[in-house]
């Protein structure tokens, strides 16, 4: 289980426009809780809070040895691989609350796997996201206007990274919600199809 799970919000042009917000001037970061993390074939639990859950696709980095104040040129070495994220967010918490601790905090809102590479080539990388077998995200991973080593040094200046850490390195365009009964499934090609299905909270 990773000490922290350190997020990148509006780092794609597109998702940045379709949430009508600007593209941050540097990394716009915030955490999810260790607590959110399942696996490959897990559920998403659909919280009863929520009228609006959705799906945000993307490259997860997973810090392989502590690092703290990374010099730019060694910040891979520091990079024990790569994985498919799901960054669940109840998106009407999100707006509600201003700020997004509680929209992206559940119990199940973070879907890893269902491998780790340890030699993928992130620059040629795509992510996909099907929501009941229709891809709803399609990009680049080089589309993102902030790269993995950049991510990795701008984080380790702030705090600590553990090995087990995880940095979410943003979801591309194309976000929207899913119900209980879908399945959804993050794919990159070199890592492998995250599936997960969703079920409702029991009240």
């Amino acid at each position: 289980m990773p000490s922290k799970i350190v997020a990148v919000g509006r780092n794609y042009v597109e998702h940045a426009q379709e949430t009508h917000s600007s593209v941050p001037e540097e990394p716009l970061i915030f955490l999810k809780p260790p607590t959110c993390v399942i696996g490959h074939l897990d559920a998403i639990v659909y919280p009863a809070l929520s009228q609006r859950v959705d799906h945000e696709g993307e490259l997860a980095v997973i810090i392989g040895r502590p690092c703290r104040h990374v010099d730019p040129a060694e910040a891979r070495a520091y990079v024990l691989g790569y994985t498919c994220a799901n960054d669940v967010t109840a998106r009407d918490l999100q707006r509600k609350d201003g700020q997004w601790t509680r929209g992206k905090g559940f119990d199940t809102f973070l879907p890893l796997g269902p491998f780790i590479s340890t030699d993928l080539d992130w620059t040629a990388a795509v992510v996909e996201t099907r929501l009941n077998g229709q891809a709803r995200q399609h990009a680049p991973v080089s589309d993102m206007v902030f790269k993995v080593d950049f991510l990795i040094v701008y984080v380790s200046q702030v705090m600590t990274l553990l090995p087990g850490d995880v940095i979410l390195t943003g979801t591309p365009a194309g976000i929207g919600p899913m119900q209980p009964g879908d399945v959804v499934e993050v794919e990159i090609v070199g890592i492998g199809a995250l599936r997960n299905h969703v079920v409702a909270a029991r009240r």
